[in-house]
């Protein structure tokens, strides 16, 4: 697999707004510099680029793992508007994904979900 920051850059382009994209890689890049440059070419220039999966389907996994994670609200808040406004996802798939892993994941953190999916769907 070959890693491209040009893909990457244009994938973060299509998926964030500048104002998102920019707020996440000055917090990586203010104590690490230069580390957000590796999520765009690994991540989003190389991870992403992968056949196999489409974008719905990856957004799923992450939500899925961001969700089960918890304390990373910001991220999920993300991903859930990633779903919704790029990749295509209803509000009540993207609902159902969460009822779905309560028994997996527990009633906690699908509500802390299900408040990051208020969020996401407000802004």
């Amino acid at each position: 697999m070959e890693l491209s920051m040009d893909k990457g850059n244009q994938f973060v382009a299509q998926t964030q707004s500048a104002e998102g994209a920019e707020a996440w890689k000055k917090q990586l890049d203010e104590f690490a510099p230069g580390s957000s440059n590796w999520v765009v070419g690994a991540v989003f220039g190389g991870t992403y680029q992968r056949e196999g999966l489409e974008l719905r389907d990856r957004q799923m996994l992450n939500m899925a793992a961001l969700a089960a994670m918890g304390g990373v609200e910001p991220q999920l808040t993300g991903h859930i508007k990633t779903a919704v406004d790029v990749a295509g996802m209803s509000k009540e798939e993207v609902a159902e994904c969460f009822v779905h892993l309560m028994p997996y994941i527990g009633v906690p953190k699908t509500l802390a979900a299900m408040r990051c999916m208020k969020t996401a769907l407000s802004e």
